[in-house]
């Protein structure tokens, strides 16, 4: 199939982060074919809600184990998939924020991709899509104080 008809396909992602010294910082890893910076994200198996997909994902790509706090998604974002055949196929990502409990040394995936945190302004910029680069932003404009990233403990942040 190829075309309008081939379908959009529906995967769930998560933002990995946590809040340092009052700064949201962002865990992206690499794509496997390209090496580009992306966030976790695949297809939601049957019998998983988009969040507990997305949560899934944030493991097996990147070796995290953290908490997503709600079923509301931060947001969704569209990219076109290249598909084994060098097909192009459009692909809209529900996108949940996860706070990151504990970083794993060892994952499934975790010979094939590199993780990086960083701050989430050069998380943003490093993103090739810019619907996922807004949504990022959008992560860091919520849980940032507005007069600063040093007003907050970092403890305020999650339990």
């Amino acid at each position: 199939m190829s075309g309008p008809s081939a379908g959009l396909l529906h995967q769930a992602g998560a933002i990995p982060y946590a809040i340092v010294d009052g700064e949201v910082r962002v865990l992206l890893v690499t794509s496997r074919g390209t090496g580009r910076w992306l966030i976790p994200k695949g297809n939601i198996d049957p019998g998983l809600t988009p969040a507990e997909a997305a949560a899934k994902e944030a493991y097996e790509e990147a070796g995290i184990r953290g908490r997503i706090a709600t079923e509301t998604p931060l947001g969704f974002f569209t990219y076109f998939k290249a598909l084994k055949s060098g097909e192009q196929r459009p692909a809209t990502v529900e996108v949940y924020a996860l706070f990151v409990r504990r970083q794993l040394k060892r994952w499934p995936e975790g010979k094939q991709r590199s993780a990086r945190w960083m701050s989430a302004d050069a998380a943003a910029r490093s993103v090739k899509e810019p619907g996922l680069s807004r949504l990022i932003l959008r992560l860091k404009e919520i849980l940032e104080p507005e007069d600063g990233p040093k007003a907050a403990p970092a403890n305020d942040v999650g339990p």
